[in-house]
């Protein structure tokens, strides 16, 4: 965005960005999971209603059983919440989830590091600060605030906690669900206890 532009100006420009992403390939990333407008109409429907939906563009059918798709439903679902209360248009918030979205299939699928995670990070976000560039003037995505806001987010939400991820990612379901065998001494209560000396006495306590 442009350095001195009011908040009025730059939804005008993220409008004119929206307006060019349906007509030409852009650089940066965009969530496939669901279009523009039914982003927009996301942003004014309940947590539950957004959960579902949300379920529904994953295509997950076993989130109430399965670990991973719980998580990852639920990731997804905090991240766009994030996304609305900072206020970000559907374009951004398209952005975001996308980013997230490939951060996650890089552990799962590729098997990243965290180091080549952030690259790979950097790079997005390089496209997205960078934007689109017009005859009379370059338009981003985001500007440097609202770029920071969004690295704070996903270097709390992901990178710190990058090593638990790969765990939930990677690990097989099985060994997920495999507990630890323990062996437990069972023992009969009349040899276990005996009344005290100064209680009752045993044929009373024994009936």
């Amino acid at each position: 965005m442009l350095g001195g532009a009011t908040r009025r100006e730059k939804k005008e420009q993220i409008a004119v960005l929206d307006s060019k992403l349906q007509k030409e390939e852009v650089a940066f990333l965009q969530w496939k999971g669901l279009p523009h407008d039914q982003i927009e109409e996301l942003l004014h429907l309940s947590t539950d209603e957004i959960q579902w939906k949300l379920k529904e563009a994953l295509n997950f059918r076993n989130y109430q059983s399965c670990m991973k798709e719980a998580a990852i439903l639920d990731y997804h679902l905090c991240s766009f919440l994030w996304a609305k209360e900072a206020n970000f248009t559907p374009t951004q918030i398209s952005f975001s989830i996308a980013v997230l979205h490939m951060l996650l299939d890089n552990i799962r699928e590729k098997r990243m590091s965290l180091v080549e995670n952030l690259m790979e990070f950097a790079k997005a976000l390089a496209a997205a600060c960078q934007g689109l560039t017009s005859e009379e003037e370059t338009t981003s995505l985001l500007d440097t605030e609202e770029a920071t806001k969004l690295i704070n987010y996903i270097k709390k939400s992901l990178f710190q906690k990058y090593r638990l991820y790969e765990l939930l990612l990677t690990t097989p379901r099985e060994k997920l669900l495999t507990g630890t065998e323990r062996t437990i001494d069972l023992f009969s209560w009349q040899d276990g206890f005996t009344p005290l000396e100064e209680g009752i006495s045993t044929h009373i306590y024994s009936q």
